[in-house]
């Protein structure tokens, strides 16, 4: 026997149980998604890399995206992200669509990272947006939505925080302290990585960049200041919407979230664990000119996107996970010998015709494989109709939890099913 052939690193297998949580994952977004009136939309999976190349940022096109050529000699990506192609997308169309425009995805995506706890190269992704509403009530909306979805799985303000910031804010700040527009995006980044990393090496990382030691050490200042989203005027509304909709508890201001995309302008957020265990568990922001970017005319958004890797590990930490049902059929028609198996076949049907997700095993082997089969698989019912039921135009059903018997006349058995299985 020869040895079997691995799944690429970085990827992984969706047996039953797994997918399981993946369809209760996507059904709890659907319902909260819809809940705010949003509509289910989808794009390629494969897009152009020029695409991301304008606005994402060189080290999501040259580190992480999974890049080939095709024959026709296009550079092509596997998306490491949705934002540009629903920019895309609604440059496409943007004079027939209605706007305010509200969309959702759940899907697939790949980033070449390095795989960890928390982190995979192909994962799947809720992306949600509001797009054409340039204000902050937009952007208070998909904050809510965060705080909603949080509480539709249970997960709470001591479980998880939303923190959130500004980038207009936070540019006006770096100005007063000498960081002019072409320092910007260095500082940036050294704010996204203050987390990540010691702050002797932090600091080290900053005066290679050019930064000096007095413009560090008010960088430092400036990302201990908890109180500075009183300085900004969006913040200060967004916080007294959210604390009237009754989700103020999630939130917290934090100007070390400053996201690392380049196409976010105005409110940027995420959520972490509330002992800032692991990575983010969703983040998105406000962007002005995206749609633009890509052909269109300028036109706002906002939106944030969560991964599933680190949501169910999240769920797992908090005991949040629920009993999934691996196995959608309850009930499995037994048979009994040869010459019955094409009337167990048909008893199936009756019960599936009623409503009822039914397995009838594919072959007469002994009575007590079948059950021990149905008993692994998670059945509830089995139901047996041996010679003496025949003769008697009579069948029989078996409760595993209960381990009683039932004998009734055939005619009743889907009615019987329907009200036990209640």
């Amino acid at each position: 026997m020869g040895e079997i052939v691995q799944r690429v690193k970085g990827t992984r297998d969706f047996y039953p149980e797994e997918m399981a949580f993946r369809s209760w994952l996507y059904g709890q977004i659907r319902e909260v998604s819809e809940r705010f009136g949003y509509q289910e939309f989808d794009a390629p999976f494969l897009e152009k890399l020029e695409l991301y190349a304008a606005k994402s940022g060189e080290e999501l096109v040259k580190e992480q995206a999974f890049v080939f050529t095709d024959r026709g000699g296009s550079e092509i990506s596997l998306r490491p992200e949705l934002t540009p192609s629903l920019a895309r997308m609604v440059a496409q169309r943007q004079k027939e669509l209605v706007y305010p425009l509200r969309l959702w995805s759940f899907g697939p995506f790949w980033r070449y990272e390095q795989p960890q706890k928390g982190r995979t190269r192909e994962f799947f992704q809720w992306n949600i947006d509001l797009i054409g509403a340039a204000g902050y009530q937009s952007d208070a909306e998909l904050l809510a939505i965060c705080a909603a979805f949080f509480q539709q799985l249970g997960v709470t303000p001591q479980h998880t925080r939303i923190n959130v910031n500004n980038r207009r804010l936070m540019d006006a700040q770096l100005r007063k302290i000498g960081v002019d527009d072409a320092l910007k995006p260095t500082v940036f980044r050294m704010i996204d990585r203050r987390d990540k990393m010691r702050m002797d090496a932090w600091r080290t990382y900053g005066q290679e960049q050019g930064l000096t030691d007095a413009v560090i050490d008010s960088l430092v200042t400036l990302l201990e200041n908890k109180a500075l989203w009183n300085e900004s005027p969006e913040l200060v509304e967004i916080f007294s919407i959210l604390d009237r909709m009754g989700y103020a508890d999630y939130f917290d201001f934090d100007p070390q979230v400053i996201r690392g995309l380049l196409y976010y302008t105005g409110t940027v957020f995420e959520a972490r664990d509330a002992a800032r265990d692991g990575r983010a568990l969703l983040g998105g922001g406000r962007y002005e000119n995206l749609v633009g970017d890509v052909g269109g005319d300028p036109l706002s958004g906002v939106g944030f996107a969560m991964c599933d890797v680190m949501m169910q590990v999240a769920l797992e930490k908090y005991g949040l996970l629920p009993e999934l049902a691996v196995q959608p059929a309850r009930i499995v028609v037994t048979c009994f010998d040869a010459d019955s198996l094409a009337d167990s076949y048909a008893t199936a049907v009756e019960l599936r015709a009623a409503g009822l997700n039914t397995i009838c095993y594919p072959e007469f082997v002994k009575l007590d494989k079948q059950l021990k089969y149905a008993n692994r698989i998670g059945a509830k019912f089995v139901v047996i109709a041996g010679p003496d039921e025949v003769a008697a135009g009579k069948i029989t059903v078996k409760n595993l939890e209960t381990r009683e018997q039932t004998t009734m006349v055939r005619g009743e058995l889907a009615a019987f099913l329907k009200s036990a299985s209640a």
